[in-house]
């Protein structure tokens, strides 16, 4: 159960970085409209921030679904560890206790 949670633990912490780095992207863009024009109006600027914020908004999209599925798959994963190993010290008990009933009978004969 373990085996797939890595890559659910990467996206959820690189997703913000690459939203992170579309925004930068973004902002540049916007920076470069707003000196090849010589212009700071809403049209020369709109564009670039358009992108940052749609590549922060796809970084947070991805990470957020993947933590939540991470942090409940990991808390599914530790439950079902602790109930197999509660069941093999139970089982380990049960037996160990029909090995001893099976060898007390011998003991007592000799």
């Amino acid at each position: 159960m373990n085996r797939r949670l890595g890559s659910l633990a990467t996206i959820g912490s690189a997703g913000p970085f690459v939203g992170l780095f579309g925004t930068v992207v973004g902002i540049m863009t916007s920076f470069q409209a707003i000196a090849g024009s010589k212009s700071t109006n809403l049209a020369v600027v709109a564009p670039g921030i358009a992108e940052a914020l749609l590549a922060t908004a796809i970084g947070l999209l991805a990470a957020i679904p993947a933590v939540i599925a991470y942090n409940k798959f990991s808390a599914d994963a530790g439950k079902l560890t602790a109930r197999m190993e509660g069941f093999a010290d139970e089982f380990s008990a049960i037996l160990s206790r029909q090995i001893d009933e099976k060898l007390q009978p011998r003991q007592a004969a000799q």
